[in-house]
């Protein structure tokens, strides 16, 4: 009976090595992979001037890695090299990122005209009308917060994130008559 206990703790016990190591190998592979794509676009923009997509995807890069100014450069660069061409959805991402950047390094005044400007190239940007809300929060603006994730529950009525603020915001928000 102790022989087969033993046989099914270490058949368990090896089973659970063999998961850790496939998570660890898929996590390891994954990292490799987006090491290479921002080793080689860093050398590629370096060297000779790239399309808005990749400098935006840089800049996307860089925001993963929470280098805020670099990805701003990045970005501002995206939109200089070819606004003209580029769809108004495409712009709209541009601007939400340059939003996302700034906002992180608490320039909130700056964040808001970026997501704004997302807003004009697609009004119905739901990432960027949540992303105002929270840059409205975070400069104690509260009737334009709750505003824009109202707005975002009208485009998307199942928006987990703008349903928590409105309710948040309503408890600690109440409009002069």
């Amino acid at each position: 009976m102790d022989a087969k206990l033993g046989i099914v703790y270490i058949s368990g016990l090896l089973v659970l090595l063999a998961g850790a190591v496939w998570f660890v190998g898929r996590q390891v592979l994954s990292s490799r992979k987006i090491e290479s794509r921002f080793s080689s676009l860093q050398n590629k923009l370096k060297q000779e001037k790239g399309t808005a997509e990749e400098y935006y995807e840089l800049a996307s890069l860089y925001l993963d890695k929470k280098l805020f100014v670099q990805a701003v450069n990045l970005l501002q660069k995206s939109l200089k090299s070819s606004e003209a061409d580029l769809p108004a959805e495409n712009l709209a991402l541009i601007y939400n990122g340059l939003g996302f950047a700034y906002s992180a390094q608490e320039q909130y005044d700056i964040a808001i005209r970026q997501y704004k400007e997302a807003l004009k190239h697609n009004p119905q940007y739901v990432v960027a009308l949540n992303n105002l809300g929270y840059a409205y929060e975070k400069k104690q603006l509260l009737a334009p917060a709750l505003e824009a994730y109202e707005q975002v529950l009208v485009i998307d009525p199942d928006n987990a994130t703008a349903k928590r603020r409105v309710e948040s915001l309503k408890k600690r928000y109440i409009p002069a008559n």
